[in-house]
């Protein structure tokens, strides 16, 4: 979802929270700062309203992009550079490689 998308969303629950709750929040934060807009979508989700709860699962779903990606995987263990076996298998490599 693009950036104008989470920001009419954004502006949408804005207007909703303002005529609802009395609540003046910044819609461009909460369309692009991760902490704010889970802020946001837990205010809506705690009010008993169908509606604001239909529009924080919107908001929630825009923000998922903004989200920090998973770690990568850890990288695998060098070799052991006094393992025999090791070093004559990456010299056989090397001089099969030499070869072609």
């Amino acid at each position: 979802m693009n950036e104008s998308q989470r920001l009419a969303i954004a502006a949408h629950l804005h207007v909703l929270l303002r005529r609802k709750l009395g609540r003046v929040t910044d819609t461009e934060w909460m369309a692009c700062n991760l902490e704010y807009g889970r802020a946001i979508v837990r205010l809506c989700r705690e009010q008993d309203d169908a509606e604001l709860a239909d529009w924080a699962g919107r908001l929630e779903l825009a923000l998922k992009p903004l989200a920090p990606p998973p770690p990568p995987p850890p990288p695998a263990p060098a070799p052991r550079a006094d393992d025999p076996r090791t070093a004559r298998e990456r010299l056989e490599q090397r001089y099969i490689g030499r070869l072609r």
